[in-house]
């Protein structure tokens, strides 16, 4: 037992050279991290922010122009004039507007004999989600303009439910507080499989796998060898994306920390069993670098509920996604950053992932073999 503890940590210790003094492996670790986190925090944005509507008034009269005055005022939309629909619509065209309304001329009149009266809303469908959203502004407006008109005239409103909105865990529904704690998955997903993708292959390109099965050395101490240095890079990885999110993002972290490092070292030991499984498998470092992105990172970016919403996702699709630890990874992070410690999420999580590193660490350990083939 003790000669095998002193070949596995001088093994160890090895490898912790090696990534010491190979500064591709310091950037993926550290810079890389960094970058990619502020990239995502402050390049990707799922807020709507400011959006141009027209407003095609036709009728000149007050109740077309009161309902015209409920269209402005919000933050977040900027309202622009025109005299005519054609303008409005060849703005809608060529981008300037994500849509508009427009108020007929016979709105004032029709509405003082009593008739049904509409306004029209026209959206820029190829975004369907800015179009929902002006959808769903110019409806508010309608609202309000009703409320104002039945308050004017005294006429006795229909009793009515009062709405007051709250959200739960991410009040000021920032999407970035949504997308930080999935875009450090994928920060993990590139440190741990991409990293020891390379390891095994690097010691049949350089030769130096001759040497080690020349001695002693088993499989299991050569595997632990090989996974705690990457394991310690990778959580000194997760330190820094934590460290950047709170401090640099202001990202809210309401779990414990001890939770934390537990569920993220369930997925580093499946990230770095597949890493390995492919290193072993190629022994090239090139394929084994292209087989973790096709394998890996991916699937991670695309199938893990980062970005893309999976229940919305083809069912096909979504039964893949159950195999991937990434998905269980996202749903932990989002749960450990917007609403703390959620024992039922964490354990079924934390679950899949035990399972996924046992087989991925099982199948490395399988395939690697005290041979030359």
């Amino acid at each position: 037992m003790r000669d095998a503890a002193r070949r596995t940590f001088a093994l160890a210790r090895k490898e912790f050279y090696q990534i010491v003094r190979d500064p591709s492996s310091i950037m993926i670790a550290f810079v890389l991290p960094l970058a990619l986190i502020v990239i995502f925090g402050y390049g990707i944005n799922l807020d709507t922010s400011r959006i141009r509507i027209g407003l095609v008034l036709e009728d000149r009269g007050v109740e077309a122009e009161r309902l015209a005055s409920a269209f402005s005022g919000s933050a977040a939309i900027d309202v622009l004039s025109f005299g005519r629909s054609a303008a409005a619509a060849r703005a809608l065209t060529d981008g300037r507007l994500r849509g508009f309304v427009v108020i007929p001329g016979d709105f004032s009149v029709r509405l003082m004999r009593g008739e049904p009266t509409a306004a029209q809303v026209i959206t820029d469908g190829s975004d369907p989600n800015t179009a929902a959203f002006v959808q769903a502004y110019a409806q508010g407006a309608w609202d309000r303009w009703q409320s104002v008109r039945l308050a004017q005239t005294a006429r006795p409103a229909p009793p009515g439910i009062a709405i007051e909105e709250r959200f739960w865990y991410n009040p000021a529904a920032v999407s970035r507080n949504f997308l930080v704690p999935g875009s450090i998955v994928i920060i993990m997903t590139v440190v741990g499989a991409l990293l020891t993708s390379l390891v095994v292959a690097r010691e049949w390109e350089r030769g130096t796998m001759e040497a080690l099965l020349a001695t002693p050395v088993t499989r299991a101490e050569f595997l632990v060898s090989k996974i705690v240095p990457y394991y310690l890079l990778g959580m000194a990885s997760m330190t820094v994306c934590v460290i950047a999110a709170r401090v640099l993002l202001d990202t809210p972290l309401r779990g414990p920390l001890w939770l934390l490092a537990g569920i993220t070292t369930l997925f580093l030991a499946s990230a770095l069993g597949l890493g390995l499984l492919l290193s072993t498998a190629t022994r090239n470092q090139f394929n084994a670098a292209q087989a973790a992105l096709n394998v890996a990172f991916l699937p991670a970016v695309l199938l893990s509920g980062f970005v893309y919403e999976i229940s919305s996702m083809p069912p096909v699709v979504r039964a893949v996604t159950y195999l991937l630890p990434a998905r269980y990874f996202v749903s932990s992070m989002q749960t450990l950053f917007l609403a703390g410690a959620v024992p039922r999420v964490l354990l079924v999580n934390g679950l899949f992932l035990l399972v996924a590193a046992a087989v991925l660490i099982g199948a490395t350990a399988r395939l690697t073999r005290r041979r030359l083939d």
